[in-house]
């Protein structure tokens, strides 16, 4: 680093201040760079500066004169959300013990880049539509939560390079955005400060939303993350950029909610997973950061690493407006400009790998739904596209109640919330949506009495402007008082449907979600509900007052006037120049000022929190919450053994779009579940199992949650059987048992079991616990058709191997019950790249066929994880060397 930096450093003076930065163009000529994406220009810097060895082959691969291999990308800093956090500290806490154990120094398992924790998936929509809502939903947050607090508490006085944002301040994302993200790094170890552009990860799939300022970053596993703690590298393959060139402007009736959704279904048409993204185009310079963001935050769901808008004026005045220093601004300015990573209209195109065309202005109203965020459908097809769900019988079923003062029919609208990072991070769509919310309550329009809403902000400066303005309590006269900041009915966290309509949900009422969210997967939003909707969030009140799906938004009104006459939905909804005055009106300067000085602080309720720091955590035998990981009770393997898969045997034969969520939910633990049952037996209250997401720190409860989603269907059993959850055959081949039973009796006969799946397996969270436990289940392989990216990284990251099966192939696989014998051969020549294998499949000793695998690694540093057994042994032999 250091010869690399001084041959190609250039100072730059700031207020009087010098500086020094890697100059690229000492490494390119200008005219060269100019004609690079804006992302790969920030790789390039964080090649050149933390892997100055691997710059020559980086700068072959840029010029394409060298096959595209393996990146070293080295971040900055790590954010963490508290469901993939707690269980990282929970693996460092027992990582430290095991360090001890096999006679090594606890003390160097610790974060060597700084970590920020945001806690912000843990708060439930417990109370609702009230003004007591946030105050009880924080209060039942802490009761239920102490125990895990306590352990954040200790992790901050025990770990280095850690800190917390707590309970009750804001989403991970609009906290990196609006607090966190520096935009521009200071390095000052050295003598004469270094810049460089800020880089960082963070263990959420919505993490490319920073890429909106111009930050590049993008969401990993848990495990990775933990990884990249310690000092290792993220790795990639050198990625393809997609660029979208944006022309025109949107008409006056469409928001940004219809053009992130518009994007989705477009990119997932086009096949951008595992690439990068960059926007271009002369509609840029009019599109606002918190616009860029929602869509951005959306990446996951067309399956993009990063999508990414280049730093010009729009982002400075961003960085201004959210409260950073004059100082800081100028420091920015100065750099990025420096840097040629400011982007201008006069600034030359770069060169993409492929290159779409969009014109903004042929962007329709839409929605997304029912089952996923990429299934765009027009506004008025909301109604059909439910109905051809249904089944014949269960078309025109209604149900009457005392308690509703009209029938309801199937599609009713059991949940509306304007939740998630996605649309409580734009201020447009907020300011909307409350002056839509103004205009209904004018007329004495309400929700339906059995629709259950909700206002969760993505931070209080939300809440600081509407309350100063006046159009908080608009939102509140339609029932969408703010119930807690945090992700709550996007990530499943909705609370419980209200009692009567639960009850006609078990009598084969089929209800929907209606959120202004980022997913919609069935049984995502909650356990009940196999519908969901994205849209808007004006739209999310328009759906609570309509009161079912199949309401015509178009053409149906949403009630009558003191003079009966209609009022439509286009009646409400406030023009764009009204909503442009509002927010010139309501965004100040000090609102996000007031926030960045206490945005550490926290409420009482975190202040009264108290635990002691030491080396080793306390672990506590009675625990519920938090247990040492299973996992780690093992030493690693050895990586110098070959890697083998023989006689494993088929547990689950899975189809296409399986989520993490079907493989590890995030939402409310059933009493009656697997995990309820073992949460009783441990003395559990029964009102407070708490959320799946919550008890991710106790592998008991995780392990057993494991495949119990009622959407999945396992090909292995007879026709009849296959419904209704993640069943699978015992070993003996006798019975047919939940998944966790089944699995211990295989892992009673030491057999490793394999996973066979359609495409896009592992869509979703990056949910670590979703490798995790297929590994304590003993899967040893995966055999898809194709993988998400972030869940491909976690089944590496525990060992487990991620088979890709050409699709021809699977459709020439025999029919399997799970009495087969399968074998993987060529596992000892696994190299970085793709590895080409051979399965055989057997029963009773004849070969049932044989089919050609292919292994991809993105890199040496994959092939050292397998070899170890997974990332965190590998850690730990890393450790037990220095």
């Amino acid at each position: 680093m250091t010869s690399t930096l001084a041959l190609n450093q250039s100072e730059l003076i700031i207020d009087n201040q010098p500086y020094h930065f890697l100059d690229l163009t000492r490494l390119l000529p200008l005219e060269r760079l100019q004609t690079i994406p804006f992302c790969l220009r920030v790789l390039l810097e964080n090649v050149a500066l933390r892997s100055p060895g691997a710059l020559p082959a980086f700068l072959q691969m840029l010029a394409g004169s060298a096959e595209k291999g393996e990146v070293a990308f080295y971040p900055d800093r790590l954010m963490f959300h508290d469901t993939t956090c707690l269980p990282a500290l929970a693996d460092f806490a027992a990582m430290r013990d095991l360090t001890t154990e096999l006679g090594g120094d606890a003390t160097t398992i610790n974060p060597r880049i700084p970590a920020v924790l945001t806690i912000d998936h843990s708060v439930i929509v417990e109370s609702y539509a009230s003004p007591a809502a946030l105050e009880e939903n924080l209060r039942f947050d802490f009761r239920r939560n102490a125990e895990r607090y306590r352990f954040i508490r200790w992790a901050e006085k025990s770990l280095d390079n850690f800190r917390v944002i707590p309970p009750g301040t804001g989403i991970i994302h609009l906290m990196n955005l609006e607090a966190v993200a520096e935009v521009v790094t200071v390095d000052n170890t050295a003598a004469v400060p270094l810049l460089h552009a800020d880089c960082m990860i963070a263990t959420d799939s919505h993490t490319p939303m920073i890429n909106a300022l111009g930050i590049l970053g993008w969401g990993v596993g848990g495990l990775e993350g933990q990884a990249a703690l310690v000092g290792e590298p993220v790795t990639l393959r050198f990625p393809e950029v997609v660029g979208i060139s944006l022309s025109g402007a949107l008409s006056s009736e469409v928001s940004d909610s219809d053009l992130a959704l518009h994007i989705t279904r477009l990119l997932r048409e086009t096949g951008v997973v595992g690439k990068f993204v960059e926007f271009t185009g002369p509609a840029l310079a009019a599109m606002s950061v918190e616009s860029r963001a929602t869509i951005a935050n959306m990446a996951p769901e067309y399956g993009a690493t990063v999508v990414f808008f280049p730093f010009d004026e729009r982002s400075a005045e961003y960085v201004a407006l959210t409260g950073r220093s004059e100082e800081k601004q100028a420091l920015i300015r100065a750099y990025m400009q420096a840097q040629h990573l400011w982007r201008t209209e006069a600034s030359p195109q770069p060169a993409f790998s492929q290159r779409i065309e969009l014109d903004l202005s042929t962007i329709e109203p839409c929605m997304a739904g029912p089952v996923n965020p990429h299934q765009q459908i027009p506004l008025g097809q909301a109604a059909s596209s439910f109905d051809e769900t249904l089944s014949v019988e269960a078309k025109g079923r209604q149900w009457t109640r005392a308690d509703y003062p009209e029938p309801i029919r199937q599609g009713a609208v059991a949940i509306a919330a304007i939740t998630s990072c996605t649309t409580t991070a734009n201020p447009w769509l907020i300011v909307q949506a409350a002056l839509f919310a103004r205009n209904a309550a004018k007329h004495g329009l309400k929700p339906k009495p059995w629709v259950k809403t909700s206002f969760s902000p993505g931070s209080r400066a939300v809440t600081d402007y509407l309350s100063e303005s006046g159009l908080l309590s608009e939102l509140e006269k339609v029932g969408f008082d703010v119930t807690g900041y945090g992700c709550m009915t996007c990530i499943g966290s909705s609370g419980a449907l209200q009692p009567a309509m639960e009850a006609l949900v078990n009598d084969g009422l089929q209800a929907v979600c209606v959120l202004s969210g980022n997913r919609n997967f069935p049984r995502r939003v909650n356990p009940s509900l196999g519908h969901g909707y994205l849209t808007s969030p004006a739209l999310v009140i328009a759906w609570a007052l309509a009161g079912h799906i199949s309401h015509d938004m178009l053409n149906e009104p949403l009630g009558v006037d003191d003079a009966q006459r209609p009022i439509m939905m286009r009646d409400l909804m406030p023009s764009r120049e009204e909503v442009e005055t509002w927010l010139g009106r309501v965004m100040k300067r000090e609102h996000y000022v007031k926030r960045r000085e206490i945005i550490w602080q926290g409420t009482g309720h975190w202040q009264e929190i108290v635990a002691p720091g030491s080396v080793h955590y306390p672990w506590e035998a009675g625990s519920t919450y938090l247990r040492r990981p299973g996992y780690l009770e093992r030493l690693p393997r050895d990586p110098a053994a070959p890697l083998t898969l023989s006689g494993a045997h088929p547990f689950l034969w899975l189809g296409d779009d399986v989520t993490t969520d079907h493989i590890s939910p995030a939402g409310a633990i059933p009493l009656a579940s697997l995990a309820g049952q073992w949460l009783i037996e441990h003395h559990e209250d029964p009102q407070d199992l708490n959320l799946y997401s919550t008890r991710r720190s106790n592998h008991e409860v995780m392990v057993r949650g494991a495949f119990s989603n009622t959407a999945l269907s396992n090909r292995l059993l007879p026709a009849a059987l296959r419904g209704g959850g993640g069943k699978a055959w015992d070993a003996a081949h006798q019975q047919i048992l939940p998944a966790y039973d089944a699995a211990q009796s295989w892992l009673q006969r030491e057999t490793p079991l394999v996973i066979f799946a359609g495409e896009r397996y592992g869509a979703g969270s990056s949910r670590d616990w979703a490798a995790k436990a297929q590994a304590l289940l003993g899967v040893k392989a995966v055999i898809a058709q194709s993988f998400e990216r972030i869940h491909r990284t976690n089944l590496i990251g525990m060992g487990i191997l991620p088979l890709h099966l050409d699709p021809a192939d699977a459709a020439r696989l025999p029919e399997m019950d799970g009495r087969e014998a399968i074998d993987v051969e060529g596992l000892e020549n696994l190299q970085a790249g793709r590895t080409q294998l051979t399965m055989r499949i057997r029963r009773d000793n004849s070969l049932l066929g044989e089919f050609g695998l292919t292994l991809t690694l993105d890199s040496q540093q994959e092939l050292r994880y397998l070899r170890h057994g997974g990332i965190l042994p590998y850690v730990i032999q890393q450790t037990l060397k220095h």
